[in-house]
Protein backbone atom coordinates (compact mmCIF):
# COMPACT_ATOMS: atom_id res chain seq x y z
CA UNK A 1 0.00 0.00 0.00
CA UNK A 2 1.28 3.46 -0.90
CA UNK A 3 1.88 5.96 1.90
CA UNK A 4 -0.84 8.62 1.75
CA UNK A 5 1.61 11.51 2.15
CA UNK A 6 3.59 10.33 -0.86
CA UNK A 7 0.48 10.03 -3.02
CA UNK A 8 -0.53 13.48 -1.85
CA UNK A 9 2.88 14.86 -2.88
CA UNK A 10 2.60 13.31 -6.33
CA UNK A 11 -0.96 14.58 -6.76
CA UNK A 12 0.03 18.10 -5.73
CA UNK A 13 2.98 18.09 -8.12
CA UNK A 14 0.75 16.92 -10.98
CA UNK A 15 -1.70 19.74 -10.20
CA UNK A 16 1.13 22.30 -10.11
CA UNK A 17 2.46 20.96 -13.39
CA UNK A 18 -0.97 21.31 -14.99
CA UNK A 19 -1.33 24.87 -13.76
CA UNK A 20 2.13 25.81 -15.10
CA UNK A 21 1.41 24.23 -18.49
CA UNK A 22 -2.02 25.90 -18.73
CA UNK A 23 -0.50 29.30 -17.95
CA UNK A 24 1.88 28.83 -20.88
CA UNK A 25 -0.63 27.19 -23.22
CA UNK A 26 1.71 24.19 -23.37
CA UNK A 27 1.30 20.41 -23.40
CA UNK A 28 3.26 17.43 -22.11
CA UNK A 29 3.79 13.82 -23.12
CA UNK A 30 5.42 10.96 -21.23
CA UNK A 31 7.71 8.11 -22.25
CA UNK A 32 7.99 5.63 -19.40
CA UNK A 33 9.76 2.40 -18.72
CA UNK A 34 10.26 1.48 -15.03
CA UNK A 35 7.34 3.66 -13.87
CA UNK A 36 4.94 1.67 -16.06
CA UNK A 37 2.62 4.59 -16.79
CA UNK A 38 2.67 6.00 -13.26
CA UNK A 39 3.59 9.51 -14.42
CA UNK A 40 0.73 9.55 -16.93
CA UNK A 41 -1.57 8.16 -14.23
CA UNK A 42 -0.64 10.97 -11.83
CA UNK A 43 -1.18 13.57 -14.56
CA UNK A 44 -4.53 12.22 -15.74
CA UNK A 45 -5.81 12.04 -12.16
CA UNK A 46 -5.93 15.87 -12.31
CA UNK A 47 -9.34 17.11 -13.50
CA UNK A 48 -9.00 18.97 -16.80
CA UNK A 49 -5.67 17.36 -17.68
CA UNK A 50 -6.94 16.74 -21.22
CA UNK A 51 -6.18 20.42 -21.83
CA UNK A 52 -2.44 19.92 -21.28
CA UNK A 53 -1.65 16.19 -21.53
CA UNK A 54 -1.06 14.74 -25.01
CA UNK A 55 -0.34 11.05 -24.46
CA UNK A 56 1.82 8.58 -22.63
CA UNK A 57 4.01 5.78 -23.92
CA UNK A 58 4.87 2.76 -21.80
CA UNK A 59 7.91 1.27 -23.49
CA UNK A 60 9.10 -1.32 -21.03
CA UNK A 61 10.93 -3.58 -23.49
CA UNK A 62 13.80 -2.38 -25.65
CA UNK A 63 12.00 -3.34 -28.86
CA UNK A 64 9.08 -1.12 -27.76
CA UNK A 65 11.48 1.78 -27.18
CA UNK A 66 12.74 1.28 -30.71
CA UNK A 67 9.39 0.71 -32.45
CA UNK A 68 7.31 3.31 -30.62
CA UNK A 69 9.83 6.06 -29.86
CA UNK A 70 12.61 5.59 -32.39
CA UNK A 71 15.34 4.76 -29.89
CA UNK A 72 18.27 3.51 -31.95
CA UNK A 73 19.34 -0.11 -31.47
CA UNK A 74 23.05 0.75 -31.39
CA UNK A 75 22.39 3.24 -28.56
CA UNK A 76 20.59 0.55 -26.56
CA UNK A 77 23.42 -1.89 -27.19
CA UNK A 78 26.20 0.56 -26.40
CA UNK A 79 24.75 2.28 -23.33
CA UNK A 80 21.94 0.02 -22.13
CA UNK A 81 18.29 0.92 -21.61
CA UNK A 82 19.06 2.70 -18.32
CA UNK A 83 21.18 5.54 -19.65
CA UNK A 84 21.12 9.23 -20.43
CA UNK A 85 21.34 8.51 -24.14
CA UNK A 86 18.25 6.28 -24.12
CA UNK A 87 16.02 8.56 -22.05
CA UNK A 88 17.02 11.49 -24.28
CA UNK A 89 15.98 9.55 -27.37
CA UNK A 90 12.77 8.43 -25.65
CA UNK A 91 11.85 12.05 -24.85
CA UNK A 92 12.78 13.29 -28.33
CA UNK A 93 10.73 10.52 -29.95
CA UNK A 94 7.66 11.27 -27.83
CA UNK A 95 7.90 14.98 -28.69
CA UNK A 96 8.28 14.28 -32.39
CA UNK A 97 5.30 11.91 -32.50
CA UNK A 98 2.90 14.02 -30.42
CA UNK A 99 3.94 17.58 -31.14
CA UNK A 100 3.77 18.30 -27.40
CA UNK A 101 5.84 21.14 -25.96
CA UNK A 102 7.42 19.09 -23.16
CA UNK A 103 8.29 15.47 -22.54
CA UNK A 104 9.22 13.44 -19.48
CA UNK A 105 11.13 10.21 -20.12
CA UNK A 106 12.23 7.73 -17.47
CA UNK A 107 14.08 4.41 -17.48
CA UNK A 108 15.50 2.59 -14.52
CA UNK A 109 15.93 -0.55 -12.46
CA UNK A 110 13.11 -0.78 -9.93
CA UNK A 111 14.13 -4.22 -8.63
CA UNK A 112 14.19 -6.41 -6.79
CA UNK A 113 16.27 -8.03 -9.57
CA UNK A 114 18.04 -6.67 -12.63
CA UNK A 115 20.71 -4.58 -10.97
CA UNK A 116 24.46 -4.81 -11.50
CA UNK A 117 27.56 -3.25 -9.98
CA UNK A 118 27.51 -0.49 -12.63
CA UNK A 119 23.73 -0.06 -12.51
CA UNK A 120 22.33 -1.17 -9.14
CA UNK A 121 18.66 -1.51 -8.25
CA UNK A 122 17.28 2.01 -7.79
CA UNK A 123 19.35 3.49 -10.62
CA UNK A 124 16.99 5.70 -12.66
CA UNK A 125 17.57 8.19 -15.48
CA UNK A 126 15.03 10.99 -16.01
CA UNK A 127 14.99 13.34 -19.01
CA UNK A 128 12.84 16.44 -19.27
CA UNK A 129 12.78 17.98 -22.72
CA UNK A 130 11.20 21.26 -23.71
CA UNK A 131 11.34 24.07 -26.24
CA UNK A 132 14.28 25.86 -24.64
CA UNK A 133 16.09 23.27 -22.54
CA UNK A 134 16.77 19.57 -22.16
CA UNK A 135 17.77 18.20 -18.79
CA UNK A 136 18.77 14.63 -17.93
CA UNK A 137 19.69 13.44 -14.48
CA UNK A 138 20.64 10.14 -12.91
CA UNK A 139 19.20 9.17 -9.53
CA UNK A 140 19.95 6.39 -7.09
CA UNK A 141 16.69 5.73 -5.24
CA UNK A 142 16.39 3.51 -2.18
CA UNK A 143 13.75 1.07 -1.04
CA UNK A 144 11.66 -1.68 -2.56
CA UNK A 145 10.24 -1.75 -6.08
CA UNK A 146 7.21 0.37 -5.21
CA UNK A 147 9.35 2.96 -3.40
CA UNK A 148 11.75 3.26 -6.35
CA UNK A 149 8.85 3.70 -8.79
CA UNK A 150 7.15 6.32 -6.60
CA UNK A 151 10.39 8.26 -6.18
CA UNK A 152 10.91 8.18 -9.96
CA UNK A 153 7.38 9.49 -10.56
CA UNK A 154 7.73 12.24 -7.97
CA UNK A 155 11.15 13.32 -9.19
CA UNK A 156 10.03 13.30 -12.83
CA UNK A 157 7.19 15.70 -12.05
CA UNK A 158 9.51 17.86 -9.91
CA UNK A 159 12.16 18.01 -12.64
CA UNK A 160 9.72 19.08 -15.34
CA UNK A 161 7.96 21.59 -13.10
CA UNK A 162 11.33 23.13 -12.22
CA UNK A 163 12.30 23.30 -15.89
CA UNK A 164 9.02 24.97 -16.89
CA UNK A 165 9.26 27.54 -14.10
CA UNK A 166 12.88 28.56 -14.82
Amino acid sequence: MKPQSYNSDIGQLAQQLGKALLQRGATVTTAESCTGGGIAEAITAVPGSSQWFESGYITYANNAKQAMLGVEQHILQQYGSVSEQVVSQMAAGALEITGADYAIAVSGIAGPDGGSVEKPVGNVWICCMGPAKNHSQQFQFQGDRQAVREQAIKNSLEQLLHQINE
